[in-house]
Order: C-alpha cells, then sequence, then structure tokens
C-alpha cells in the first residue's frame, strides 16, 4: 500500500483556527530553489483520506480508441516532440500561427505596473468580462488588480488554513471554472496544515463579486506529501474543460521513493478530473487507465512541475519542470496527444540521464528546450502570447529562471524546428507568468511585483 498519494474516499473537512508563520524575505529567497536541492527533507505523517471520487457511468475498459497507450506498449501516443522537430502530422495549427523569428527585445520591457505585494506566487483572470487580474500571495489571501488599482480586500483570505512554514509550501495554484461568469466557481492548490496538498473548490459571495464566499470549501482531492519540497502547486483548465494538476515528485533530492515513475501514486503526475459532478469529481473516461486505483493519471514522469500553461489559442500544454542539479526543462504536448506520455524524470534530468537504466521497452518524451545550471536553477513556466497588443510576438511562448532573473523565449517553426533564445538577464524572481482577458502577457516578482510586458515607446 502506498502511503504517499491516497486515493480519494472519504469527505474531508478544512482546518480552521491556526494562524500561519509569516515568511521573510530571505526565505522567500529559497522558494523553489529549495526545489533544486537534492538535500533530503524531513519525512511526514500522511494526512486523513480525500472525499469520494465518482466514475463516469459506463466508462470502457479499454483505453481511447481501443488502442494501447505507453503505459502497455512503452511507445508514444502520438508525435514525440523532440529538441529539433515535431512532425507535420501532429499539428493542427495553421502555419501563419508560427512565428518566422524573434523580434528585437530591445525594442520591449517589463515595466512595473504594481509593488507592494508579498510573497506573489500566481496569476489568473476569471475570463468573465471584468477586466480583473487575481494575484495569489503565498500566506493565503487572493487580491484583485482591476482599472490600475489594487484592491484593499482581499478576494480570499484562507491564511488559517494553509501550512507554509516551508518556502515551498503555502496557497500555490488557481483556476477559474470555464463557466465562472454562471456559477462562480474557482479552484485552488494549496498545502495544509499538515503539509500535504489541498485542491479545493469555492464560490464567489453572492453579494459582492469582489469577494469570495471563504465557508464555500468543498476539497475535492488531497495527496500525501512525505516531505515539505517538490509540491508543484499549478492547476489550469484545458480546452477540453477538465481540470489538470501538476504534482511534485514528493520531494527530497533525487526521488528517493520512485514516485514519479510509480503508478501506484499521484506523485511526479500531470492529473486530469472532470470536476462538474454534483459531488467530488469523476476521471474522464479517455484518461489512460480508467479503471486503475489511480485514474487520475494523465502524464508522469515529472519532477517538480510548478508551473504550466495551455495554449489560449492551440490548447496545446508547456510544463516547466524544475530540475535537479543540472538541468532545467520546458515539456511540451499537443493539444490532440493522448495520455499516458511518461517525461522520464528521475531516469532524466531533462533529455540526459539522471540515474539508473531505465526499462529498454519504455519510451520518453524529450524536452522541446533546455537551459544548464550555468543559466539558472529553477525554471518558472510561462504563457505563449496571445495578444493583440504586440502582435509580432504572436505565438512565442515566455519562460524564466527564478535564480537569475533569466527570461527566454521559446517557439516552433511551420518547419517544426524549436527555437529559443535567451531575451532579458536578470530581470526579476520570476515566480509565475500570466494572461488577462486580452492575452496580454504579464509576471509576477517574488519581491512583491507584477510586471507587464510592452513595448518601450
Amino acid at each position: 500500500m502506498n502511503n504517499y498519494s491516497n486515493k480519494p474516499h472519504q469527505k474531508r473537512s478544512p482546518q480552521k483556527g491556526i494562524e500561519i508563520i509569516k515568511y521573510g524575505f530571505l526565505i522567500g529567497l529559497l522558494f523553489i530553489i529549495a526545489g533544486c536541492s537534492s538535500q533530503p527533507s524531513t519525512p511526514k505523517t500522511p494526512p486523513p483520506t480525500s472525499p469520494p471520487r465518482t466514475t463516469e457511468p459506463e466508462q470502457p475498459t479499454k483505453f481511447l480508441n481501443d488502442t494501447p497507450t505507453a503505459w502497455d506498449t512503452g511507445q508514444p501516443t502520438s508525435t514525440t516532440p523532440t529538441t529539433e522537430t515535431l512532425d507535420e502530422a501532429s499539428r493542427a495549427t495553421p502555419a501563419p500561427l508560427y512565428p518566422a523569428a524573434f523580434p528585437d527585445p530591445q525594442s520591449y520591457a517589463w515595466q512595473t505596473v504594481l509593488s507592494g505585494l508579498n510573497s506573489p506566487v500566481g496569476l489568473a483572470n476569471a475570463a468573465d468580462g471584468s477586466g480583473r487580474l487575481f494575484i495569489i500571495e503565498q500566506s493565503g489571501l487572493i487580491r484583485i488588480w482591476v482599472e490600475g488599482s489594487l484592491l484593499g480586500t482581499p478576494f480570499l483570505d484562507i491564511q488559517n488554513r494553509i501550512g507554509s512554514q516551508a518556502s515551498e509550501q503555502g496557497l500555490l495554484g488557481l483556476a477559474f471554472h470555464p463557466n465562472y461568469a454562471d456559477n462562480g466557481y474557482f479552484f485552488v492548490n494549496y498545502t495544509d496544515m499538515d503539509g500535504n496538498t489541498a485542491i479545493s473548490r469555492f464560490q464567489v459571495s453572492g453579494q459582492d463579486p469582489n469577494r469570495a464566499d471563504p465557508g464555500s470549501e468543498t476539497v475535492l482531492l488531497t495527496i500525501s506529501q512525505p516531505y515539505e519540497n517538490h509540491n508543484g502547486g499549478m492547476l489550469a483548465f484545458g480546452s477540453d474543460g477538465y481540470l489538470y494538476i501538476g504534482t511534485g515528485d514528493g520531494g527530497s533530492g533525487g526521488d528517493p521513493q520512485n514516485n514519479a515513475q510509480s503508478l501506484d501514486t499521484l506523485l511526479g503526475k500531470m492529473l486530469r478530473i472532470d470536476i462538474d459532478q454534483e459531488e467530488g469529481y469523476a476521471v474522464p473516461a479517455d484518461n489512460p487507465l480508467p479503471e486503475h486505483p489511480y485514474a487520475e493519471i494523465w502524464a508522469y514522469g515529472l519532477r517538480n512541475p510548478w508551473r504550466f500553461s495551455f495554449d489560449a489559442l492551440t490548447g496545446d500544454l508547456y510544463i516547466g519542470d524544475v530540475g535537479q542539479s543540472e538541468w532545467e526543462e520546458i515539456d511540451y504536448l499537443p493539444h490532440d496527444a493522448s495520455g499516458g506520455i511518461n517525461f522520464g524524470w528521475n531516469y532524466y534530468e531533462g533529455s540526459h540521464p539522471f540515474q539508473g537504466s531505465h526499462p529498454a521497452d519504455q519510451t520518453f518524451t524529450e524536452p522541446v528546450a533546455e537551459y544548464g545550471h550555468d543559466l539558472g536553477c529553477s525554471v518558472t513556466g510561462g504563457v505563449v502570447y496571445r495578444g493583440q497588443e504586440l502582435p509580432e510576438w504572436q505565438g512565442i511562448y515566455f519562460y524564466g529562471d527564478f535564480c537569475t532573473g533569466n527570461l527566454w523565449g521559446l517557439f516552433q517553426t511551420a518547419a517544426g524546428e524549436w527555437n529559443s533564445l535567451l531575451l532579458y538577464q536578470n530581470l526579476a524572481m520570476t515566480t509565475s507568468f500570466g494572461e488577462d482577458e486580452a492575452g496580454e502577457v504579464y509576471l509576477l516578482d517574488y519581491a512583491g511585483s507584477l510586471l507587464k510586458f510592452q513595448e518601450i515607446k
């Protein structure tokens, strides 16, 4: 029996009444950087179990389209992206969406539009026409920035439920329901008072659209965290309407429990669930192993996918997976990829062997971009630019490094080649990227600022 990642089967109530420990700036510097450490952390006690998970009725027992996936054949389920090429047939996006070259970065800048935040780690919009940006503060607050002003009252305050004693814990992720304008539901990812991951649903207040109801929490899923680091934290809705959740390998260094490669734990994975249920959630019928005890798994072999995103136009998935000791990587799946992809950790760090000999019949999907620790130590996955103000940047994916402040651009050409370029240096302690409703791109500096990518005029 695995004690590190629980199958959901009973209800769990939110924990209240305990004040969190406030972070100092120096502790903040350890955020995410600790994810690169090879030093083991103190093991923890597994948490209570999670609420019920339902299974959609009359689910098929075979894989999607009745064809095997990588989990039973060792072969990729779709054309495998590499660091050089991607087969033309695997791309459904018209060629004009692909850039031909990078614009001159010296004509553009990341300009501060807000300061005074407290350890900001996440950014989202509600796609409800309000123009608001919602900023996650690690201690347990969600703040609203609208029309150039930061509202004084938080949208959500759950500081008394957040376990944030360690640098990679806290309130870490936020995603708004695709029909948020109608139902007011949003979802968060946080570490609870026991340091374990909680995926919860909240609802906006019926009286004030700028206030959520903290008493509306429904905990959908809890995941044991054996160590304090590598909690992942990101969650986002794909174009298929399902909620995707990135989980780290559980921590310590080198994945000592082999969680990332094991299908008997939710750690080190990309999870995919259907949250449109009256109670709990359901496993989509086309998940790779719908009858498996851990059927939430969509992809595996990840170390610490701190930030991932879907291209707002194509639906393609980009994952920034924090490395161990030498390499940081960006992973990619086209929008039509089937589940079951193995990204290789801990056999590989990036495209480079890390430890052990992998099974001869197993196939891994290599990153489309990577950089060594001479350029940084903790990748922050970003977003693809799909705004209107800077059309020359259309289709370019931004990603950065928390430690050095370096920031790169990445794009795939119409010919299928991946090009990456270091655009800016010493920019910020980038914890997250985000988009407003118009597709304009922002980043968060852990020191307390929100920056927007703009043309220099």
